[in-house]
């Protein structure tokens, strides 16, 4: 992985839905709308917010949702064209942020136009579809041509400024075929980042075998909604104790919302325990990003029938004034959170341990790589999450607050509150002395 990586802190954005695009492409040949143009006024929003880049959505010719590409090498019209991609790169890279496009290479589009050796048969003959998608038609991986278009497109968008790519649907696609193909591109290309959308199944395993720098932790998003709505914070002790083992292979895509889920803050029973979602984003490893949106609390609902994303894929205004004033609670926590995580570089690797576990309280304490139990003293950030209804009391021995203007006991969470503080320890065991956990 480009060390660059190691401190990137995405902002999540799916253009077609963010400047308003039509839902499907104008039929015939209707003109060029230059609406990625609109991200632009957005890149000071993304660097005050505390991101280091963006992480856009489909952004090539598509027939729809942009998922159905029809052409990786042109811009959506819908979106503008080549002179407005190299806009939007030099006036991000002005900021010092990087660009990660979403690259679509399990399947495209009906109209795709392509020989029929590219497209996979099942055994009526039949081309063969996307999870049941009629308009998504899946390549054929193990035909030459597919390779040679597929590594001359990451090519082409990193010679034009991308940074890197995350590869949708990286799950249906064989681990081998990234193998294959990568190296190529990597020669050319030293310092991109390729992350794949696995959801389900042997994280690690997919990661060695295809050679990606990261996958998308999925399991780690499912814990912690989950475990805040069921006070079950158990639930979240052991997805913690996974994502520590993934660490010896790789380091994950961490995030609490995207374009194909429903929105945290519609997800939470509760929205006191917002805070407690984003405290553990931050406070763990990870590559983590930010949806679009969750930085000011927007809700909304991912439906599984046709139009059923257009909730959670809204327009955004002109400009960031635009927006509400209700929200911007939620986005200084988001900065705040995103600073300390700044300040705490080496959380990218850390290790999590939870501690004094019960269904409603837990410590998550989270001490640099590398450290082990009994080695010399280091700072440690500890989580302190409180589900219950009353004020939780921790086992915790100077304890500094994370931040100035936490008052009070660092070790007592109100109810349905929650608290970062850093210890400098010892050794191991909630012993009271001092110095010592």
């Amino acid at each position: 992985m480009p060390s660059w990586a190691e401190h990137a802190i995405w902002w999540q954005v799916y253009p077609l839905g963010f400047t308003g695009a039509p839902a499907t492409a104008p039929p015939g040949a209707a003109g060029v709308r230059h609406r990625l143009r609109q991200l632009e006024p957005w890149l000071d929003y993304a660097v005050e917010l505390g991101c280091s880049g963006l992480q856009l959505g489909p952004i090539f010719a598509a027939e729809s949702h942009g998922y159905d590409t029809v052409d990786h090498f042109r811009i959506d019209p819908r979106l503008g064209d080549d002179r407005d991609f190299d806009a939007l790169v030099a006036k991000a890279r002005e900021r010092g942020l990087r660009i990660v496009l979403d690259g679509v290479f399990n399947h495209v589009g009906r109209s795709f136009a392509a020989g029929e050796r590219w497209f996979r048969r099942g055994p009526g003959g039949d081309h063969e579809v996307f999870e049941g998608h009629h308009g998504l038609v899946a390549l054929d991986h193990a035909e030459p041509a597919v390779q040679k278009h597929v590594a001359g497109v990451l090519d082409h968008w990193l010679g034009r400024g991308a940074s890197g790519w995350r590869l949708d649907a990286a799950y249906a696609v064989p681990a081998w075929f990234w193998r294959k193909i990568l190296p190529e591109v990597r020669e050319r290309h030293p310092e991109a980042w390729f992350g794949g959308e696995v959801i389900h199944g042997d994280y690690a395993g997919y990661v060695s075998e295809s050679g990606l720098d990261s996958v998308t932790q999925y399991e780690l998003w499912k814990a912690v909604w989950s475990s805040l709505n069921d006070r079950n914070l158990f639930e979240l002790a052991w997805a913690l104790d996974r994502h520590d083992q993934l660490l010896d292979t790789f380091v994950p895509l961490t995030f609490v919302g995207n374009h194909d889920v429903t929105r945290l803050a519609t997800r939470l029973d509760d929205p006191r325990h917002l805070g407690h979602a984003l405290a553990v984003l931050f406070t763990v490893a990870g590559l983590p990003s930010v949806y679009y949106g969750d930085e000011r609390a927007f809700q909304g609902l991912k439906e599984e029938r046709a139009g059923g994303d257009d909730a959670i894929r809204p327009a955004f205004p002109a400009e960031p004034g635009g927006l509400a004033p209700y929200g911007a609670e939620v986005y200084r926590l988001h900065q705040r959170l995103i600073g300390f995580r700044r300040r705490h570089p080496w959380l990218h690797r850390a290790r999590t341990t939870a501690e004094q576990l019960t269904n409603t309280a837990v410590a998550l304490r989270s001490r640099p790589p590398g450290e082990e139990p009994g080695e010399e003293p280091g700072e440690e950030v500890v989580t302190l999450l409180n589900l219950g209804d009353r004020p939780h009391r921790f086992h915790l021995a100077d304890a500094r607050p994370a931040f100035q203007d936490d008052r009070g006991d660092p070790a007592v969470v109100p109810a349905h509150g929650w608290r970062v503080v850093t210890q400098i320890t010892k050794e191991v065991g909630n012993k009271g002395s001092a110095g010592i956990r």
